[in-house]
């Protein structure tokens, strides 16, 4: 899975904008993530609870209906997490590394958070990740910082 997500790299960002694609794009360079989308209440608060694994580059992209302030906690979860906080714009606002599991402390993500992208522990230090840096997903819309289908080159 590695070895495929290298050769996602090399294509445009556009190829690989889709609903189930969320791309990370730092000063380090770029990362794709597969995910699954939470984006209804009852999705939302499921989360990625029970989940025992998750595959490398894997992740689950929370969306909400409007810039709000979120938080999370670990109830229920099993694997270690890190959270990104996002603006509506696409931007890291926030950025929590390795909540641990099953805790119940509020893991808060500040004001102004449309969707949260959950992804392994430990795995933002690793590549890089860090607040300022910018996903793009459909789900941005027009006024993203990466739109989809923006960063075509011919």
């Amino acid at each position: 899975m590695v070895a495929a997500s290298f050769v996602l790299a090399a294509q445009p960002v556009w190829a690989v904008c889709a609903p189930d694609k969320v791309t990370v794009t730092g000063d380090w360079g770029q990362v794709h993530f597969n995910v699954e989308v939470a984006d209804t209440p009852q999705e939302r608060a499921r989360g990625l609870m029970h989940v025992e694994n998750m595959p490398m580059l894997t992740g689950m992209l929370f969306i909400y209906e409007r810039p709000q302030p979120v938080s999370f906690w670990m109830k229920n979860t099993l694997i270690p997490l890190d959270m990104l906080f996002v603006s509506p714009e696409g931007e890291i606002l926030t950025l929590y590394q390795n909540a641990e599991p099953g805790n119940l402390t509020p893991v808060p993500g500040g004001q102004g958070v449309q969707m949260v992208l959950e992804i392994n522990g430990g795995l933002s230090e690793r590549l890089g990740i860090a607040v300022g840096d910018v996903l793009q997903h459909p789900s941005f819309g027009p006024d993203a910082i990466l739109p989809c289908g923006e960063n075509s080159s011919g």
